[in-house]
Formats: C-alpha cells, structure tokens, sequence
C-alpha cells in the first residue's frame, strides 16, 4: 500500500468532513498512519469545506502538501477551490450528478481515461448543460459517480458523501469497506441504534459507491 495524499472539498453541510474524518479513522483501524486537517470557512453552510487526508503504512513527514494524488470535487466551486492540488498524475473524482465535466488541459501528455464517457460528450448526453462548468483540470485521470443523483433515487439524499467515500475505498485500496462501515459504527452508533435504516442505507452507500468503480488506480 502506497502512502496517500487526498483532498476532499464541498459545500458546507454536503458532509465533506464527515467523509473525510470517517476515511481517516478507517485507515488507523487498519493499522496505517492517518492524518485529517479540516479546513473551511466561518460559514457552516454555504462557505466551501475543505478536508486534508494522509494514509501511509510509513511515516507522514508533513500535514501539508503541494499536490494530492487524489482530489474529490463535490461542487463545481469547490473544485475550482481544490484545483491548485490537481497535477498530471493526480486522479480527481467528481460528483457528475453536480458538475459538469471537466475540460482537460492541452499540456497534459498521454492517455487521459473516464470511468464515464469523455467530457466534449458528457453535458450533452447527460442533460447537464445549464449545470455551471467547471475549471480546466490537468489530471490525467478522471473519474465521474452520480453520487447525488444515485443516493436520492435508490436510497436518502444525505448518503450521497457515503457513496463517493466508497468510491475513494476502491481507487485507493487504502481500506476496505467492512473498515469503514467499522468506523461508522464507532463514529454514529448512537444514531444507528435509534434508527436502523440509517446504518442500512449508509451500508448500501458504501458498497454502490466501491461497484462504481471497478479497480483501484495503479499510480
């Protein structure tokens, strides 16, 4: 296992941090070294929420970091927010129910691949052309969920965070998915035990998020 640099950046009260903090307590069940820093702003709803994850089986010389080996994007103004972390080998992971697809920088060299159809034909396929377009990005990789969209048609509309920190499971290979539901039993058991739909619909979340993506990104 390789040691991880991750952003993960919303809106506030999207569940960025809860994502974030529920990745970083799954890593150290796991036997690695975690490091989470959340950063936003004085709104706690409607200012942008930044969160910083580190995962490594090895030592994490610093809690910054210039450029991250993977970005995820659940608003477009949080991706123009998070882009300055984007570079040609990061992967950046996007909520597309949300945003529109990226456009991808002329100066990246070599194959540039999609888990969905390529971007000049994505908005057009998908309906998503009144969404606002997003920044220039010159990750190689980029991969789409309709996290927002599967969560309100199949399960609640508050899962929609679990379902992309599924999808983080499976590009990262960092945990596994009985980890994290791990972590949310210890970070929510409270409300588990009140309402025992939540842990099923968070359970189901996690899984579709992983099938989402087939394999992990071999960087």
């Amino acid at each position: 296992m390789r040691h991880w640099k991750i952003v993960a950046s919303g809106e506030g009260g999207q569940g960025v941090q809860a994502l974030a903090e529920t990745l970083a307590r799954a890593a150290f069940r796991a036997g690695l070294n975690a490091l989470y820093i959340p950063n936003f702003g004085i709104e706690q709803r409607g200012g942008v929420s930044l969160a910083f994850v580190q995962l490594s089986p090895g030592t994490i010389g610093a809690p910054k970091f210039r450029q991250a080996d993977l970005v995820v994007a659940l608003s477009p103004r949080s991706l123009r927010r998070s882009e300055q972390y984007l570079g040609p080998q990061t992967v950046l992971l996007y909520d597309c129910s949300l945003i529109e697809a990226p456009e991808i920088s002329d100066q990246v060299v070599g194959l540039q691949s999609y888990e969905t159809i390529a971007p000049e034909a994505f908005a057009e396929r998908m309906g998503y052309r009144e969404r606002q377009s997003t920044a220039e990005t010159s990750s190689r990789r980029v991969i789409a969920v309709a996290a927002s969209d599967l969560a309100r048609q199949q399960l609640h509309p508050r899962v929609f965070n679990m379902i992309i920190l599924g999808a983080i499971v499976s590009i990262t290979g960092a945990v596994t998915l009985e980890q994290v539901k791990e972590a949310l039993e210890e970070k929510l058991n409270h409300r588990f035990s009140r309402d025992p739909r939540m842990r099923e619909h968070n359970h189901a979340a996690l899984e579709m998020g992983a099938a989402a993506v087939k394999i992990p990104v071999n960087l």
